[in-house]
């Protein structure tokens, strides 16, 4: 078999891991604060478990994209999340107790911290820089598709067996993402260009150091302005199910898997778009419209907070989630193309993506309890008006990177404007 073959072969299980581990990642998250509710925790203590996990995950998100740099064997990276989805699966339905729920989500968390960067460096490794952006479009719309289509069965699952089946139906999403991954053939991946180097680049040890993640303007401004995005996203989708849920406007189970559902539905649309957007335009255009879409929706949310609030509560979250998925991981793999360090880089922008959004449950959740829900919608979309003033304040700087066009770079590119 030709490598070209090999590679054409990845590209089915590629998208088929995407779709499984889709589930696999998110698919208990919005269905654990229900179920924790329905067993006498309070939204404070809800959150707090939630941003342990956070925490951990968080905490070993950057070595881990180092790692997957480095590493030859990138599969096994999302084989052990897994098996940990599997296993912390039946620890949450044994027992409620919150120290072991907390350790469950810990574990769970410190070992998917690679999936993200172990996929990403798998398709870069796949397709190499120039069909990238392409083909995460695709992978990213197939990941949505999974979110929404585990959302679906979850909520008709615990809808007729109770979520005791929810917890279930992710371990199966686990297996299946394993099976995937291991029909992603092994030499179709080049080690050398999933962490951004060229074959002539590493044969020359054209190795960055880790200090080009700290010393590219352009990566810095874009972490800080996904730090307070995320800050103030990361709970609304949990609060907002526990808040009409609290309010007995709706079913538990089906209404949090109908906020899924919309949310990934349009997200497929919207990851489709940023594909095709960022192709034409760059990605600085594709990222402001994802930070605009959380002030609006923390309004709306506030504003609407009952089930028919969902739609476009849950519209805007697609429209800015949806966006970012594509927009983030195809800059940051132009910012670093040419240092070897793609991967790393990955996973430093998942860490601080990860303080934001492993603060905002607990934040939220004490506001809540506090406050009231109204109040707290209001306060976790203002923290994207940040984001929005850091994008447009820095515009001149992250234009060009935005808008380079992928192939080859060279190192410099990371840290243009460092000096």
């Amino acid at each position: 078999m030709t490598l070209a073959q090999s590679q054409q072969r990845a590209l089915a299980p590629l998208l088929a891991l995407n779709f499984f581990m889709a589930d696999m990642q998110a698919g208990i998250g919005p269905f654990l604060g229900v179920f924790l509710l329905a067993h006498g925790w309070q939204s404070g203590w809800i959150g707090t478990v939630m941003t342990a996990g956070g925490v951990a995950g968080m905490l070993m998100t950057t070595p881990a994209g180092a790692l997957i740099d480095s590493t030859r064997s990138k599969r096994l990276y999302v084989i052990i999340p897994g098996v940990c989805t599997v296993i912390a699966s039946g620890i949450v339905l044994l027992s409620q107790e919150f120290w072991l729920v907390a350790a469950s989500q810990v574990a769970t968390a410190i070992a998917g911290a690679a999936i993200g960067p172990a996929v990403a460096g798998i398709t870069l490794g796949i397709v190499r820089q120039a069909g990238f952006n392409r083909q995460n479009g695709e992978n990213q719309a197939y990941n949505h598709a999974g979110n929404m289509v585990g959302a679906a069965l979850s909520g008709l699952l615990g809808w007729l067996y109770g979520f005791t089946a929810v917890f279930w139906l992710s371990a199966a999403f686990g297996v299946l993402s394993i099976i995937s991954v291991l029909m992603i053939p092994g030499d179709a991946i080049d080690d050398d260009a999933a962490r951004g180097l060229e074959q002539k680049d590493s044969q020359q040890g054209h190795v960055s150091g880790l200090q080009v993640l700290v010393e590219s303007k352009p990566l810095l401004i874009l972490s800080a302005a996904l730090l307070f995005f995320h800050l103030g996203n990361a709970a609304m989708l949990p609060l907002y199910g526990l808040a009409v849920v609290a309010d007995k406007h709706a079913d538990p189970a089906s209404f949090v898997a109908m906020t899924i559902v919309i949310a990934q539905g349009v997200m497929i649309l919207t990851s489709l778009a940023a594909m095709r957007m960022a192709e034409k335009e760059g990605y600085w255009l594709v990222l402001l419209v994802s930070f605009v879409a959380l002030p609006i929706r923390g309004v709306i949310a506030a504003w609407l907070l009952s089930k028919w609030g969902v739609y476009p509560v849950q519209i805007l979250d697609g429209i800015g989630a949806g966006l970012q998925s594509v927009a983030v991981p195809g800059l940051v793999a132009r910012i670093l193309d040419g240092t070897g360090r793609v991967n790393a880089g990955q996973g430093a922008v998942m860490t601080v993506q990860g303080i934001g959004a492993s603060s905002s449950p607990a934040i939220g959740g004490w506001i809540a309890q506090e406050m009231g829900y109204g109040s707290m919608f209001l306060i976790l979309g203002s923290f994207a008006a940040v984001s929005v003033g850091l994008w447009l304040a820095f515009g001149s700087l992250l234009k060009p990177a935005c808008a380079g066009r992928p192939g080859r770079t060279t190192p410099e590119l990371a840290v243009a404007g460092a000096g």
